[in-house]
């Protein structure tokens, strides 16, 4: 494998069950843009680097061999892209992580014959300052959704906080990262869109989004439910099932019904300001401070730890049983010596 041409990047940012995999699926049916699920190779293997201590040629081999086996265990396959452990190698300019994460992106656009690639690990939002190292030219695209529907999706998803305090925070965290990253970055490379306009004028959107890309819009990108890659992201776990189906419309606002008063209050009492900059109204008086007491932070984070546990424990065993290569790898990571 050659390296011909050097393929443009797009980074996805926000925070997870924003709609980033429909509109990933989406983009993925541009022949333009290659858009794999994502096996979040940063967000994994930044804490693992102590574990190869200095990267010299034998310490980074050993990474890319790891990172290569981690992408191929992805709960969702890669179809049609064999990864090159020697080629990402050769081609690395400087031993580094964020090098070997732009060169599986590349390899993936390449297999396609694409122009971009893009990258879901919407919490890469935090290694932006890596990411514009590693990544001249990156494009972000940030998607953004009513903070406390994304807390309802969590609730329910096998991955992430459960309790709402730790949702408003890690929602409030991962916002305030990319507003901050907009006012450093230019708009030719920084797209902002919610989730709300994308369920209810898809079109219009995707549209506007392809104009700042400088691709063609194709009518089957809206057809993305239809695609190999949505029906095997789909059939790889439960939480990703609706990319089988069509844009659903009205799926905006559910935090109504399904958090409690008190949920939504304590979750504008930690986010009111994001959600003001980003347009959604408050519903709360953000007057119950007692709400967000030491002692009752405590008592979330023990009820928290439960709520995972719960989780984890009424999950579907073929979605425990589609993760469990990733974290052996990762536990055998841990376990050798470098």
């Amino acid at each position: 494998m050659s390296k011909f041409y050097q393929p443009q990047g797009i980074q996805m940012i926000g925070t997870q069950r924003s709609g980033s995999n429909l509109l990933r699926v989406i983009l993925d049916q541009s022949e333009a843009i290659a858009s794999p699920h994502p096996p979040h190779i940063l967000v994994t293997f930044v804490p693992l680097l102590q574990f190869y201590g200095p990267l010299d040629e034998n310490a980074y081999k050993i990474l890319i061999n790891d990172v290569v086996d981690y992408v191929e265990a992805n709960p969702v396959p890669w179809e049609g892209i064999s990864l090159s452990r020697d080629w990402i190698f050769e081609n690395s300019t400087v031993y580094s992580l964020f090098e070997i994460n732009r060169l599986i992106y590349e390899q993936a656009t390449m297999a396609k014959n694409a122009r971009y690639w893009c990258c879901k690990s919407m919490a890469n939002v935090h290694y932006a300052d890596e990411l514009e190292k590693h990544n001249p030219g990156l494009k972000y695209i940030y998607l953004y959704r009513d903070g406390r529907d994304v807390a309802v999706s969590f609730k329910k998803a096998i991955v992430g906080e459960k309790h709402i305090y730790h949702l408003a925070q890690q929602w409030v965290y991962d916002q305030q990262a990319c507003i901050d990253l907009a006012e450093r970055i230019g708009d030719d490379r920084f797209f902002a869109l919610n989730y709300e306009t994308l369920i209810t004028q898809p079109e219009m959107l995707i549209r506007k989004l392809c104009g700042f890309l400088e691709i063609d819009y194709r009518d089957n990108m809206l057809s993305f439910y239809n695609s190999n890659e949505s029906k095997a992201t789909a059939a790889a776990g439960e939480m990703w099932q609706n990319l089988e189906k069509p844009i659903m419309t009205n799926n905006k606002g559910k935090f109504h019904k399904e958090l409690t008063p008190q949920e939504i209050e304590i979750f504008e009492l930690l986010s009111h300001q994001v959600l003001t900059r980003l347009d959604y109204p408050l519903f709360t008086a953000l007057n119950n401070t007692e709400l967000l007491t030491p002692e009752a932070i405590e008592a979330y984070n023990a009820e928290n730890g439960l709520l995972k546990k719960e989780i984890l424990s009424n999950a579907r065993q073929s979605d425990l049983d589609r993760r469990e290569l990733q974290l052996q790898i990762l536990a055998d990571i841990k376990n050798k010596v470098v």
